[in-house]
């Protein structure tokens, strides 16, 4: 019997129905899992005012984190495995992830600890998963495997259907385009890596360092977005500067600065990121073997191999 710390924050409740059907099959076979959900002191609304949504932009980008409420577990609690659940907010993790990861007491739980990251977004998650992997790395703790969870929707209709899902609540169909998040199948599908998990731990794996979830297809990388994920981080960044250098989040003066912001994005969304993926299109003969390459790298540690799935039956 092993014992398991998930960590999770979900504020349309998605990541916690994938966390659930993960945890199912661990708690089956016997190991203890203790489930910490993360709330902040002041609460992020769901949906998001759209005001509330872009300022929480530069905080995020910067890794400047608000405070969470204490944890209901012991800082000094030993765990065999640990587990983050997070969000993507604007290409960087979730603020409540970044403000455990920075804590002392997550520090303290994941030290010296095999970690295993999940994450449920739109399709963008490779820039938040790489500052994932460092955080997790400068608090001792070690990248076992990773598991992402898309929206399985055509990038030009989610463009629209996410936005409209964050603002408004509603993610059912709307204007004959499907509707937004991670399909129902592809979340009850998520049990697999549950079952890998729990028998992974029967043999004492997590104490190799080496993956557990190989052969599940945990993780499939588009290349191309992977491209255009950079150019939007560096934007970010530099926009994240600016509007802080106008004030705290949350203040008034931020306000004409968030009003041009939105605007730059509305306008991005729209023309630059099509035209992106447009010009690598047209240049995929002369990128195939790079973006290969990076494909490889980025599907890194548990990979888009699909050799166990028979093995794991998702029915079970």
């Amino acid at each position: 019997m092993k014992r398991v710390l998930v960590v999770d924050y979900s504020q349309s409740g998605q990541l916690s129905e994938i966390a659930a059907q993960l945890i199912a099959p661990l708690r089956d076979d016997g190991h203890v899992v203790h489930r910490e959900t993360l709330v902040p002191v002041e609460p992020f609304p769901f949906p998001w005012p759209i005001v509330d949504f872009v300022d929480a932009m530069p905080e995020c980008v910067q890794l400047d984190a608000p405070p969470l409420k204490p944890l209901s577990i012991d800082a000094d609690a030993d765990f065999d495995l640990v587990i983050l659940c997070y969000q993507v907010w604007f290409l960087s993790p979730a603020l409540p992830i970044t403000a455990f990861l920075h804590s002392t007491e997550g520090k303290r739980l994941i030290g010296g600890k095999p970690v295993v990251t999940l994450v449920a977004c739109r399709n963008m998650w490779l820039s938040a998963q790489e500052t994932m992997s460092r955080l997790i790395t400068e608090a001792g703790g070690t990248l076992c495997d990773h598991i992402a969870l898309t929206d399985s929707g055509h990038p030009l209709a989610t463009f629209v259907t996410t936005p409209r899902w964050v603002l408004t609540g509603k993610r059912d169909r709307f204007l004959g385009l499907p509707p937004a998040g991670v399909a129902p199948e592809e979340i009850r599908a998520a049990r697999r890596f549950g079952q890998a998990l729990a028998a992974a731990l029967d043999r004492n794996d997590e104490t190799t360092g080496q993956p557990m979830l190989s052969g599940l297809r945990a993780v499939t990388v588009n290349p191309r977005l992977a491209i255009s994920e950079r150019a939007g981080r560096r934007a970010f960044g530099v926009w994240s500067r600016l509007i802080r250098a106008f004030g705290q989040r949350g203040s008034w003066q931020r306000r004409p600065i968030l009003l041009v912001f939105s605007l730059y994005l509305i306008v991005m969304v729209i023309t630059v990121v099509p035209s992106s993926l447009l010009l690598q299109w047209l240049l995929s003969p002369l990128l195939k073997s790079r973006l290969e390459g990076l494909r490889a790298r980025l599907e890194l540690p548990s990979g888009s191999q699909a050799f166990n799935l028979e093995k794991y039956d998702q029915s079970r």
